[in-house]
């Protein structure tokens, strides 16, 4: 009973914890995943893989995988899109997967103007590997070495759940924005039956930028572009912004954003360098915490790569969004 007790704390305590989604820090390098309204929004079909390793000196305490394809439809004025999303938490004590399908709807008010609504609807699974928890019977006084125990393991410890999003974005000449809202039904993800903790929180997001005429100024030998952005969340009762500057020049990009969990310290700086070529987009970028677990987190790792393949449409303007 005291290990049934110890394990439905456990888990609370780590859904109260937990209660965001995960996030990237290459926020426009994985767009669906920010907002279903970008399913088709690029000029060719494209492939997107992403990782990232979240405070690697602890091991592999929070790992993110996810590879997308979406390209635009002219006979459905819209793009569709597929994604499949993995990561591990805890050093694999906590898994998540989950597949999504995507649709947007392209609206064209002028040639100035115009919208993409998106629709999300996919599948998660959450499983807990309970035989790698290790209770406090379990552990000798003398020496600290651990032995196997008898606890009761629950009847199940994984779950299956559907999940749902919506999201729309619009570009006006050079400047373009857009809200989504995800989890709309809030699913529970708890794997304790009759425990009302495991509910996940709506997430609603709203994004923001411009692009600047391409500039040559002073020293400078070469043009280049500005494309400031803006990226507000909210989950629950985290709240959290994100500024940032992205510089594009030909076949090179770099970007700096500025993390700011609301009501807390400053939470990180991201740093951003990407390749470009007409076939493919690589980028990497790292995160240094500012808070106080600096020390604890020695930062973020994540990589992106993209794939452009077959033949551009010129049924639709190409959306504006940065390459990182």
């Amino acid at each position: 009973m005291k290990k049934t007790s110890f394990l439905i704390l456990l888990l609370s305590l780590f859904s109260l914890a937990r209660g965001q989604d995960a996030e990237y820090s290459q926020f426009y390098a994985n767009p669906i995943y920010l907002n279903p309204g970008f399913a088709g929004t690029s000029a060719l079909p494209r492939v997107i893989i992403n990782y990232r390793n979240q405070w690697p000196q602890k091991g592999n305490t929070f790992v993110n995988y996810s590879l997308t394809y979406d390209q635009y439809l002219k006979k459905l004025n819209g793009g569709l899109g597929i994604q499949f999303y993995q990561s591990t938490e805890l050093n694999g004590l906590v898994q998540n997967s989950s597949g999504s399908f995507f649709y947007s709807h392209h609206i064209k008010v002028s040639e100035r103007l115009f919208f993409d609504v998106g629709l999300q609807a996919g599948v998660a699974y959450k499983k807990l590997d309970y035989g790698r928890l290790i209770f406090p019977d379990m552990i000798d006084q003398l020496t600290g070495h651990t032995f196997p125990g008898e606890q009761e393991q629950p009847e199940n410890s994984s779950i299956i759940y559907p999940d749902f999003g919506f999201g729309t974005l619009g570009q006006y000449d050079s400047f373009f924005f857009g809200f989504s809202l995800s989890h709309l039904t809030q699913p529970n993800e708890s794997i304790i039956e009759g425990d009302q903790k495991g509910k996940l929180p709506m997430k609603f997001t709203f994004h923001a930028g411009s692009r600047t005429h391409k500039l040559h100024r002073g020293l400078l030998s070469r043009e280049f572009t500005l494309s400031p952005n803006i990226i507000f969340q909210q989950q629950g009762a985290f709240s959290q912004i994100n500024l940032g500057m992205y510089i594009l020049e030909k076949s090179l990009s770099g970007g700096v954003w500025y993390r700011q969990n609301i009501g807390v310290h400053p939470d990180a700086v991201i740093l951003m360098l990407g390749v470009m070529k007409n076939q493919f987009k690589i980028g990497y970028s790292y995160d240094y915490t500012l808070s106080k677990l600096a020390n604890y987190s020695s930062g973020s790792h994540e990589f992106s790569l993209t794939f452009f393949f077959g033949e551009a449409h010129n049924s639709r303007k190409a959306l504006l969004i940065p390459s990182l």
